[in-house]
């Protein structure tokens, strides 16, 4: 799901959320530190209200979210795990379920492996585990709890 993916606000909001500061997104796009904060402001919003909606779609009770980092940690209801929802750059919003499972027999395997790759990359969050999926995502998920 890519709900921001042709906005340029969310443009503004990757780049900040990778450090980038407000003035220098100004002047690689040629706008206003002010323009930018206000696009930001507005991209925080979105993206807080598309984590909420899909918490809610998915029953997954709220546990914390931060909306600048695109992340929020909650606990499914139907499946008794803890779940995080991300808004990814390449991949839009995920949700993914805190699991154990066979992981090289699972059709899904190099699906995950990219979509953890990837986030981790949008995030700057080194990985050290690449073989299970699931235990990038442990790795991956700790590491973002430290940061929120």
């Amino acid at each position: 799901m890519n709900l921001f993916i042709n906005e340029k606000q969310f443009e503004f909001w990757k780049l900040r959320r990778a450090r980038m500061p407000n003035i220098s997104i100004a002047t690689n796009f040629g706008i206003s530190r002010q323009a930018v904060s206000k696009a930001i402001i507005s991209m925080d919003r979105k993206v807080e209200t598309a984590l909420c909606e899909m918490a809610a779609a998915n029953r997954i009770n709220i546990i914390k979210s931060n909306p600048q980092l695109g992340v929020l940690f909650g606990r499914s209801v139907p499946f008794s795990v803890d779940a995080i929802i991300f808004v990814s750059g390449k991949h839009g919003l995920q949700v993914w379920y805190e699991h154990d499972g066979d992981c090289k027999s699972c059709d899904e395997y190099a699906k995950c492996i990219e979509l953890l790759w990837d986030f981790s990359d949008e995030l700057g969050i080194e990985l050290h585990r690449v073989s299970d999926p699931t235990k990038m995502a442990e790795e991956l998920f700790a590491k973002l709890k430290e940061m929120v």
